[in-house]
């Protein structure tokens, strides 16, 4: 299974077939598994699928995933076995945990006969011929804990991801590790005199493909930047590293501090720090977004701004499904899950979760911290949406402006989610009548 070769992007590459699950702890990084997979998060400048594919020559892959979520991942990934206990059976596979975010290291040194375990949990694990039951989906943890308890365990380092804000805390170091992975030569296209480049140069990667205007300032002082494709930089921008900014995006005079990852066909303006925008977002204006992950199809309106930093500089609590969980963290900014919008003049508390197709408009104040998906904050009441059909008309209307076309499969997914989180719904709008009734 393990055959390995010189690449162009990797010094060693692998050959294997590879499978990554989802278990039963996803639920925590609500919102943005609402509506994807947890190994489709972006962290650094890829998910973690995208990562392993381009570390290993795979073969053959599969996912074991959310039931709910298959009918679209295999849409936009049909080259996939999808919880496909059968095709698991079939040969030796590589296992890997759809929450580990693993270093360049670790990945190089994976074996066949070892178990790799982080946080006293299962990395990943190699699974021999006819080795799952064919009731595999039913008891996973309980069997891959058995499967290792019989074989070498070792310590691996990297992230387990538990929450949302590990993905921010974890940014910085992934940024670094995929800049290494992509193995840059040196391309700085012709910027002009007039473009400034600081730090070292051979940490700073601009397609030729791109747009860069006068008066832009890009600084790797403090870690590498790579501009994608088809980005356009407008004047006046000035860009820290470490950073990623994707294929297609345009950044309007803006400040993009360290720490900060902005995918494919974004629109961004003022000020981010420390940030994940997943793709397809939009920030165009001015205004703050500060340690938070905005996922696609995302809007916030002009001025929208959010806090990422109590006055008391104490660790910042993040509702989750309901409960309130610390995050042992002082700068947490928001969590905004597909298709949500804010109005103009937007403010976001510190650790906000807004839930999936869900509207701010504010009045004058700070937001609740607990916006469930398709709901919406109305002269500072939190309410249930009323129109869903209206929710999947507008979200067809905002992909059809980037050329792309909502797929049956994905206005199914809306459909599903909208009974899946309804209790969640109810519970955080009871809540929220009560403390305006006292």
């Amino acid at each position: 299974m393990y055959n390995r070769h010189v690449s162009r992007e990797c010094k060693e590459r692998v050959v294997m077939r590879l499978a990554i699950f989802e278990d039963d702890r996803v639920e925590n990084l609500s919102p943005l598994i609402l509506t994807r997979p947890v190994f489709e998060l972006v962290c650094g400048q890829f998910s973690l699928r995208e990562r392993l594919v381009r570390r290993f020559d795979v073969t053959d892959w599969g996912v074991f995933l959310r039931p709910f979520l298959s009918d679209v991942y295999a849409d936009f990934h049909p080259e996939s076995h999808i919880n496909d206990s059968a095709w698991l059976r079939s040969a030796p596979t590589l296992l890997i945990n759809g929450r580990w975010l693993p270093t360049l290291k670790t990945l190089a040194n994976i074996q066949p006969d070892q178990v790799g375990i982080i946080d006293n949990e299962i990395a990943y694990i190699t699974l021999d011929t006819n080795e799952p039951p064919k009731n595999w989906d039913e008891d996973r943890l309980e069997f891959l804990k058995n499967i290792a308890s019989a074989r070498k365990t070792i310590e691996v380092d990297g992230k387990l991801i538990h929450y949302p804000w590990d993905l921010i805390e974890w940014n910085p170091t992934q940024l670094k590790d995929d800049f290494r992975l992509r193995r840059y030569g040196r391309s700085h296209s012709e910027l002009g005199p007039q473009v400034s480049l600081l730090g070292n140069l051979d940490d700073i990667h601009i397609d030729p493909l791109t747009s860069i205007e006068p008066f832009v300032v890009i600084d790797a002082s403090h870690g590498p930047v790579t501009v994608d494709a088809g980005t356009i930089i407008e004047s006046f921008t000035h860009i820290e590293g470490p950073c990623h900014i994707g294929m297609g995006t345009h950044l309007h005079q803006a400040v993009v501090h360290g720490g900060t990852t902005i995918g494919s066909v974004c629109r961004i303006g003022g000020e981010i720090e420390a940030s994940i925008l997943h793709g397809y977002a939009n920030k165009s204006h001015e205004g703050f977004l500060g340690h938070s992950y905005v996922c696609p199809w995302v809007n916030l309106g002009a001025m929208t701004t959010n806090s990422d930093l109590k006055n008391n500089y104490s660790a910042v609590n993040v509702p989750l499904n309901g409960e309130m969980v610390n995050s042992e963290l002082s700068k947490v900014g928001c969590f905004i899950g597909d298709h949500s919008k804010t109005a103009i003049g937007t403010l976001f508390n510190t650790g906000t979760n807004m839930g999936v197709m869900s509207m701010a408009i504010p009045s004058g104040g700070l937001l609740p911290r607990d916006i469930p998906s398709f709901c919406r904050v109305w002269k500072g009441e939190l309410q249930p949406h009323p129109d869903l059909d209206d929710l999947i008309s507008t979200a067809r209307i905002v992909m059809q402006r980037r050329q792309i076309e909502m797929k049956d499969s994905q206005e199914r997914l809306l459909r599903e989610l909208f009974d899946l989180t309804e209790n969640v719904r109810r519970n955080a709008i009871e809540k929220s009548q009560a403390k305006r009734v006292f």
